[in-house]
């Protein structure tokens, strides 16, 4: 899996090199990104996954995740959340998710953007042999709670191995009702913080697919691959 992770992370290394920039069609970073992906010998998990179209979730603005490529151009002050995943050739699965930000960017967005990342690194602090999926929920949670986002609850993180979706799930927020099991060495889970700079409420649009805020306020997504080892978390998908 630390291939897995690697390998994406090379992706979203490439993405970084000026690739999300005004005027660029969603549709076209997509097929860029399913091309570098099956130049390493991968696949995109993500294309034909429960009927989805496309190789990455491209999501902006409002969009909270799950977005679908399209004629869509980037504009100057949108934020970029792309989500990713791939399959070596031995069956292994990565997961990662970036937001990017597209030149002058509001201040208060940015700072929700960095708020998520902060949100996503105190998950990862408490992913640690011992612990349980909630200790990681409320880490996460309390990043955002010091600023006064919201904190997506519909749409949670996820084991993954063999599979790109496996348990447990790994919530963003400290649940009362989800499974709480203990965090063991080996396990692998994508820990996925969604913050909103409003509600916290989301709608899923008539595609079936594309996820947006309630009150149409923009929303930050980050997301890394992480495993559970006795020497602490170790980040599969790190740039």
């Amino acid at each position: 899996m630390a291939d897995a992770g690697r390998k994406l992370a090379e992706v979203f290394l490439r993405l970084r090199d000026g690739e999300v920039a005004p005027g660029v069609r969603t549709i076209d970073l997509d097929r860029k990104i399913e091309s570098w992906i099956k130049g390493m010998g991968c696949v995109p998990s993500f294309k034909g996954y429960h009927g989805f179209p496309a190789s990455a979730c491209i999501s902006i603005n409002e969009e909270v995740v799950h977005g679908i490529p399209g004629n869509r151009r980037i504009e100057e002050g949108d934020i970029v959340g792309i989500d990713i995943g791939l399959i070596i050739p031995e069956g292994w699965h990565s997961d990662s998710a970036e937001t990017f930000l597209v030149g002058e960017v509001d201040s208060e967005v940015q700072e929700l953007c960095r708020t998520t990342q902060a949100g996503l690194q105190a998950g990862i602090e408490a992913a640690v042999a011992g612990n349980r999926i909630a200790d990681i929920g409320r880490a996460v949670e309390a990043k955002a709670r010091e600023k006064g986002f919201g904190v997506v609850e519909q749409l949670v993180g996820h084991g993954i191995g063999t599979s790109l979706h496996e348990d447990p799930q790994v919530p963003n927020f400290e649940s009362m009702t989800m499974p709480n099991p203990k965090l063991e060495v080996g396990m692998v889970i994508a820990i996925e913080p969604m913050f909103n700079l409003g509600t916290k409420e989301i709608i899923t649009l008539p595609d079936e697919w594309t996820v947006v805020t309630a009150d149409g306020k923009p929303s930050a997504h980050y997301e890394h691959t992480v495993a559970i080892t006795a020497d602490g978390p170790r980040i599969l998908t790190a740039r």
